[in-house]
């Protein structure tokens, strides 16, 4: 070989690296683009907005609506008129937005016990809260009847997560109902317990709806699991089946 043809091979070879050189680089750009691209979806995932319809039951004059407003704006108002509202309210836990939807019942006097949850309430909650008055004996007989009726409603309330809240305990000269006597009632019901005055303090109205919150979340996945099951099953039985014919 001439040296001519020697710096031409020489200049061609350089000339392959560098394309090579430039084409390593480049896959190596995309490649941290799009795993930069991923994670940050994966980020935006994790930070969306979660949603929790709460149905809040219970006689009346016992302090559903009290507990409310007390979650949602950390005031007390003690009088209020027979207004069955839904209430937003977004917060914020864990750095994550929570949109709370609370339904704030109102019990009718007219009518029976059986007659003061419907099916759309329970089909709309992803979560209930039963409010009695410790001071109230006849409001804690009415939440005793309304857990059974949940749980008699089958599949619209076999999973939905229930937290039994004792109010007014601010008031204990006029205590009618035990604290022992709520508590063994809700681990009898499979159900939360809390007793609180919304009276005199937010954090224990907190505590009760982050409580739930972490039921609701709970219940979601466990909804998951079994639908995920469901369809293993399914696709098994389906090979099976196949290979029977």
């Amino acid at each position: 070989m001439c040296s001519g043809q020697k710096a031409l091979f020489i200049v061609y070879s350089s000339f392959v690296l560098l394309q090579l050189r430039l084409f390593f680089i480049t896959t190596m750009v995309v490649q941290v683009k799009s795993n930069s691209q991923n994670f940050s979806k994966s980020m935006d995932g994790n930070q969306h907005k979660v949603e929790a319809n709460v149905l809040l039951l219970g006689a009346e004059n016992v302090g559903k609506s009290a507990l409310t407003v007390r979650f949602l704006t950390r005031r007390f108002i003690g009088e209020y008129g027979d207004i069955e509202s839904i209430y937003s309210h977004i917060d914020k836990i864990d750095g994550r937005e929570i949109s709370f939807n609370i339904w704030d019942s109102l019990y009718p006097q007219s009518c029976e016990t059986t007659e003061s949850i419907s099916e759309k309430q329970l089909q709309w909650a992803d979560g209930v809260i039963l409010v009695y008055s410790i001071c109230d004996r006849s409001s804690f007989e009415v939440i005793r009847q309304q857990v059974q009726l949940i749980r008699q409603m089958g599949k619209l309330s076999a999973s939905v997560p229930i937290i039994i809240v004792g109010n007014k305990r601010d008031l204990q000269h006029q205590r009618a109902v035990s604290s022992e006597e709520g508590r063994l009632f809700a681990l009898s019901a499979d159900c939360s317990f809390f007793e609180i005055s919304a009276a005199e303090t937010y954090h224990g109205v907190l505590l009760v709806f982050h409580e739930l919150l972490e039921l609701i979340k709970e219940s979601r996945a466990l909804k998951k699991g079994v639908a995920g099951i469901k369809g293993i099953v399914r696709s098994v039985s389906a090979v099976f089946g196949k290979k029977r014919e």
